[in-house]
């Protein structure tokens, strides 16, 4: 079975205001469209494909400010968690999942996008430079400590718990809070996100948890960041009181 992949931008505790992911989640929107031409529409989710492909929306700050304060897309005592798709036939497009505006100390807030499985979309989308652009528009929007692009069994291949900021991807973001990038070996390339951070990308050509040599390189980059201390979880788990 060939590798699915995804991206993933994860921030600690944060409260904003429903306005505040609004004006996020719009420019976050507008960034991808730019990325491929699959991620033009979205729709809301609804149990049904058929209802939910009458559930069109323009991805503007006004919008998202009504879904935010919609009781349906509330998460606890602060918070928003909702999904979004692109209207595609099974794995030809993409999905959103988007928690955002939450200041618990447990679990990071994050914003998901699962990238296509079937051709053609899947090998337009999943090549380096159009990856970055993706990336590139998560950061920029949501300013998160940490991201990544990579597939679960490379996930599963370089990460013994697999929880966020302390793995290597195909992809990975540092923050700049996090620290400096060091120098790395050839083939890996680092890609400056304004003066946000920093793209660490290990290998121009698709990195897979079936290639022995992408496991090797991903393995050893992992353990230079991790001796920086670069690679530390988004959220650091607290016992419950």
């Amino acid at each position: 079975m060939r590798e699915t992949y995804y991206a993933g931008i994860y921030w600690g505790g944060r409260k904003d205001s429903a306005e505040e992911c609004a004006r996020r989640a719009e420019a976050f929107f507008h960034l991808l469209s730019r990325c491929d031409p699959i991620y033009t529409r979205w729709f809301e989710k609804a149990d049904s494909r058929k209802k939910a492909l009458q559930l069109q929306f323009e991805p503007t700050a006004d919008t998202f400010v009504r879904f935010f304060k919609s009781r349906k897309y509330q998460e606890g005592r602060d918070g928003f968690l909702l999904g979004f798709w692109t209207g595609h036939e099974q794995g030809h497009g993409g999905q959103v999942t988007l928690c955002c505006g939450s200041a618990a100390e447990l679990m990071p807030n994050n914003c998901l996008l699962y990238l296509p499985k079937e051709e053609p979309e899947r090998e337009r989308v999943l090549q380096a430079d159009v990856l970055a652009r993706v990336l590139r528009a998560m950061v920029l929007a949501w300013e998160p400590d940490w991201g990544v692009i990579t597939s679960d069994n490379l996930r599963n291949s370089l990460s013994q718990t697999s929880r966020s900021g302390t793995f290597m991807g195909w992809w990975t973001y540092f923050s700049r809070r996090r620290g400096e990038v060091p120098p790395l070996p050839e083939p890996v390339r680092v890609q400056p996100v304004e003066d946000q951070g920093t793209l660490v990308l290990l290998t121009p050509e698709r990195l897979t948890a079936s290639n022995p040599e992408h496991l090797a390189l991903g393995r050893y980059v992992q353990e230079v960041l991790l001796a920086k201390g670069l690679l530390e979880p988004v959220v650091s788990r607290r016992p419950a009181t």
